[in-house]
């Protein structure tokens, strides 16, 4: 009886009539097939969601490190204000200091100190990653080198504001280079590094 209705009903998907479309069950050759390509496509679809979400946290850490750098202006607008004139451009190339040998002596040190977890961690500091050694291996290092780095200068900066007007500039270098490359790592590894 369906093969006669089947004649003059018509498929609303393809327009064809029902008694042209062959209705056999899949075999077992084509149901693999088909499993097959889903899971190939669930592994894509996967990568692509793992691939979006670094993504989303890099641009998420690369501009709240931007934001934390970009205090370093307003401390040099701030500090330039609060001195004499006379002053002004001893406070603005502190500042500068700050940013350029904060995250040279973060590079070469403070990472290592704050984050290097070696085989056998210490509780005093970490011990691997100096000069950024392994960054490769793991690229999300390179986005959270810059953050924390971010941090680490600031800190320099925030303490040039009250050093303004009595210290020599190369006072200062040196407590800057002692800050980023010591001081702070170590800080930082006693508080994150769960050791």
């Amino acid at each position: 009886s369906f093969s006669f209705f089947a004649a003059f009903v018509v498929c609303p998907s393809t327009g064809y009539p029902l008694a042209d479309i062959a209705m056999a069950a899949p075999t077992p050759e084509e149901i693999a097939v088909v499993a097959a390509r889903v899971s190939e496509l669930e592994a894509t679809f996967k990568t692509q969601i793992n691939d979006y979400n670094e993504a989303l946290d890099t641009i998420w850490m690369l501009f709240a490190a931007s934001l934390v750098f970009f205090m370093h202006s307003g401390f040099s607008l701030l500090e330039a204000g609060c001195v004499r004139f006379k002053n002004t451009q001893n406070i603005l190339a502190k500042n500068l200091i700050v940013v350029t040998v904060g995250f040279i002596s973060w590079y070469l040190l403070g990472w290592m100190l704050a984050f290097g977890a070696g085989e056998g961690p210490n509780k005093f500091a970490g011990t691997t990653n100096f000069a950024m050694d392994g960054f490769w291996d793991d690229k999300t290092k390179f986005r959270n080198w810059f953050f924390q780095g971010a941090f680490c200068a600031t800190g320099g900066t925030i303490v040039s504001g009250a050093m303004a007007e009595r210290t020599q500039l190369k006072g200062f270098v040196a407590y800057t280079v002692f800050l980023t490359s010591i001081v702070y790592p170590i800080v930082i590894w006693w508080g994150w590094s769960g050791n």
